[in-house]
């Protein structure tokens, strides 16, 4: 299938590492020219140089915090200047969670909450919001924001709450900015496999005694298709999510976790 993407712009944040560099590296390929945002400079330019090999697509590093919104502001503006214009936004930039224990209630303060909502729910609110008048003045643009089906299940109340305000902003967006052509998505991963994961497999090793492979098994059984999810599959869904192909789909939640066992949502 052809999804329409050669030419078009994107912005990536937490594009160096992990599922934002999978969502660039699959838009690339599918012809888009892409800016790559994240906190370290270094990162970046090597996964810029990376992509940029891999797909032969202009990839730009752009060092942006999403946490402050002065930094946000100029790096949307600098990201728009360097593409010409933007036709997607990914956001992928946020606190990683599972490589610790989650926060229990009594572990949960003012400083921990408000750097989880900071950084992922307004972070993706301030990237939206400036790149939200381009999209309307060429009445077309789709924004994609990569959630997490902490959303849907307990066990980790920072990430539970985050995870829920990030699929209600999605929605909003979307009722807001869908007569102006621009569609508005959240994607749930669940347990992926990512650069991060060899190290989050050896602490679960060392913490629960079990032997690597065990708690790799373990993993891959808590879903459906009985693998570890690929950073490159979610990257897949996220691309057919912003092309014009996707046209039907907005203001909805796409799970892909390789299925969640017994639940039924509707």
């Amino acid at each position: 299938m052809d999804l329409q993407l050669t030419g078009k712009r994107a912005i990536v944040t937490g594009g160096s590492r992990g599922i934002g560099k999978a969502c660039a590296l699959e838009l690339a390929r599918e012809g888009v020219d892409v800016v790559i945002v994240a906190r370290h400079a270094e990162p970046l330019r090597a996964a810029a140089e990376e992509l940029s090999a891999a797909t032969g697509r202009r990839v730009i590093p752009l060092v942006c915090d999403t946490s402050n919104d002065e930094s946000v502001q100029s790096a949307m503006r600098e990201a728009i200047a360097a593409l010409g214009g933007v036709d997607i936004l990914v956001n992928c930039a946020a606190t990683a969670s599972g490589q610790a224990a989650p926060a229990m209630l009594a572990d949960v303060n003012d400083e921990n909450f408000w750097a989880d909502m900071n950084v992922k729910v307004l972070g993706y609110l301030r990237t939206a919001r400036e790149v939200a008048p381009a999209m309307v003045a060429q009445g077309w643009g789709r924004i994609i924001n990569v959630s997490g089906l902490g959303a849907r299940s307990t066990g980790a109340v920072l990430t539970s709450m985050r995870n829920v305000s990030v699929a209600a902003l999605t929605k909003n967006l979307a009722d807001e900015l869908g007569p102006q052509g621009i569609n508005v998505t959240v994607v749930h991963p669940g347990i992926t496999r990512t650069e991060a994961t060899p190290g989050v497999i050896r602490w679960r090793a060392e913490t629960t005694g079990r032997s690597e492979a065990e708690v790799e098994q373990q993993m891959a059984s808590a879903n459906v298709v009985r693998r570890l999810i690929d950073a490159q599959d979610i990257g897949v869904i996220v691309a057919f999510l912003a092309s014009p192909r996707s046209v039907a789909i907005t203001g909805d939640a796409i799970a892909a976790g390789g299925g969640t066992p017994r639940a039924i949502y509707y």
